[in-house]
C-alpha cells in the first residue's frame, strides 16, 4: 500500500523530518534535483531492507551502510529523528491499514536497522572519509573522464569495489564511482566517471575538476570482487562499468589463473571504447580472449545489446563459468536474465547493481508487485527523478 504512494510517503517523510529537525536540512543537498534523487534512494533502500529482513546478507549490508553514513556526520540523534519521521510517513500513507500491531512491527523493524547501522559505524576503525588530491585528469570526448587521485591516507580497497565521491563544487552531494585499478604501492586510485544528463557532480568531475583539487572519498564498498574457485572466468562490461573489471583484470595479471578468462566489452559506439589500448595489450599476452560489442555504423546503440546476446549465446559452457557483470542497471538485469537462460548458475553471476526506473507495469502488463512499483515506477507528474539506490547481489 505504501509503495503505490511512494512519492507521497517520501515527500511527507522529508517534510516531517526537516520541520521537526531544521538543523538536519543542512546535511542534505540544497539543489531540488539532488533531493529528488535522495528521495528515490531512501525508499529503494528501505524496500531492499524490508524485503531482506530475514536474510543472512542483511546485517553485513546494514553494517556497511552505517559505516558509510559516517561521511554524512550521522549520529544517534539523527537515527532517532529519522525513525520518528519514518513512522509518521508510513502512518500517513497507510490510512486505515495503520493500526497498533502494524506500528509495533515497523518500530521493531526500524530499531533493527538503526541498531545494525550504529554498530557498523562504531566498529569501523576507518576515517569517515578520505581527502584525496586529483593528480591527473584524462577526458575522453565530452562525457567520460578518468581521474587519478592520491588519498592523503592510504585507502584500503579490493579490486572491483567502488567509493562514494564528493566535491566542494557540488556541496553535500555524494555519488558512487568504481575504482578502476588494483591497489598500487603509491596508493593512488583511478575513478572512471561518465557524465549523465542533469548530473551536477558527474558534469563537474568530467568537465571542470582539475589537478590539485581535493575530493572526498567514502569507505570502499561493494561485493564485485574476485572469487578464486578454480572455474573459468567471464567478464561482461558496458560503459564505465569497465572500471571494476579493469581492476580485477589487473589483479589477475599479477596472479594469473590456470583457467580460461574471457572478456566482453559493450559500448554505444567505437569512441566509447576509451580504454582499448590497455585491453589489447593484455590480450596480446595470450591470457585473455576479448570480444568487442558495438552497433554497426549508423545503427542505434541498442543494437550493441542484440550483438552481445548473440555473442553470449555462441560462447557456451555457461554452467561452468564464474561471471562478473558491470554496467548500467538495465544492462545488468537483462544480461543476467539471458545468462540464466543460457544455463549460467545464478549463484555464480556476480554484480553490484542499481535499479532503473521503468514504465509502471510488471512482466506481462500485470500490476506491480512488492518492491516493483518504486523500482520500476511510472514517471511522476511533479518531477522526473534519475537517482538510484544501491542493490547488491
Amino acid at each position: 500500500m505504501v509503495e503505490r504512494r511512494a512519492e507521497h510517503a517520501v515527500k511527507f517523510f522529508y517534510s516531517h523530518l526537516f520541520w521537526h529537525n531544521p538543523g538536519i536540512r543542512a546535511l542534505f543537498p540544497p539543489a531540488a534535483e539532488d533531493m529528488e534523487r535522495q528521495r528515490d534512494r531512501l525508499f529503494a533502500a528501505l524496500t531492499h531492507v524490508i524485503a531482506h529482513l530475514e536474510d543472512d546478507t542483511l546485517l553485513p549490508y546494514l553494517h556497511e551502510l552505517g559505516r558509510d553514513h559516517r561521511k554524512f556526520l550521522a549520529g544517534p540523534e539523527h537515527y532517532a529523528a529519522v525513525g520518528t519521521s519514518l513512522l509518521a510517513a508510513l502512518a500517513e500513507t497507510s490510512g486505515d491499514a495503520w493500526n497498533p500491531d502494524v506500528e509495533k512491527a515497523w518500530a521493531e523493524a526500524y530499531q533493527v536497522i538503526a541498531d545494525a547501522m550504529t554498530a557498523g559505524a562504531a566498529a569501523s576503525e576507518d576515517p569517515p572519509w578520505w581527502d584525496a588530491e586529483v593528480v591527473r585528469h584524462l577526458q575522453y570526448g565530452q562525457d567520460i573522464a578518468v581521474l587519478t587521485l592520491r588519498p592523503h591516507l592510504p585507502l584500503p580497497h579490493l579490486p572491483g569495489q567502488y567509493v562514494s565521491v564528493s566535491s566542494e563544487r557540488v556541496p553535500t552531494t555524494w555519488r558512487t564511482y568504481s575504482i578502476g585499478n588494483a591497489p598500487r604501492p603509491d596508493h593512488t586510485v583511478d575513478l572512471h566517471v561518465s557524465r549523465i544528463e542533469r548530473g551536477r557532480l558527474s558534469t563537474a568531475l568530467v568537465q571542470d575538476v582539475r589537478p590539485g583539487e581535493v575530493l572526498r572519498l567514502g569507505a570502499p564498498g561493494g561485493r564485485l570482487t574476485l572469487r578464486r574457485e578454480g572455474r573459468p572466468l567471464s567478464f561482461i562490461a558496458a560503459g564505465t562499468g569497465w572500471a571494476p573489471v579493469r581492476a580485477m583484470l589487473e589483479e589477475l595479471a599479477e596472479h594469473p589463473p590456470d583457467q580460461d578468462v574471457r572478456l566482453f566489452v559493450a559500448a554505444r559506439d567505437a569512441a566509447h571504447l576509451y580504454d582499448r589500448p590497455f585491453i589489447d595489450a593484455y590480450a596480446r599476452g595470450g591470457a585473455l580472449a576479448v570480444t568487442y560489442i558495438t552497433p554497426a555504423p549508423g545503427q542505434h546503440r541498442n543494437q550493441a545489446t542484440d550483438r552481445l546476446a548473440t555473442a553470449l549465446s555462441n560462447r557456451g559452457m555457461w554452467p561452468d563459468q564464474d561471471v562478473y557483470l558491470s554496467g548500467p542497471a538495465q544492462f545488468i538485469e537483462e544480461t543476467a536474465h539471458l545468462l540464466e537462460e543460457l544455463g549460467a548458475r545464478p549463484d555464480r553471476i556476480f554484480y553490484d547493481s542499481v535499479p532503473a526506473a521503468g514504465r509502471g507495469e510488471g512482466p506481462g502488463g500485470r500490476p506491480l508487485g512488492f518492491g516493483e512499483w518504486f523500482l520500476n515506477r511510472p514517471a511522476p507528474h511533479w518531477h522526473n527523478p534519475s537517482g538510484r539506490a544501491p542493490r547488491t547481489r
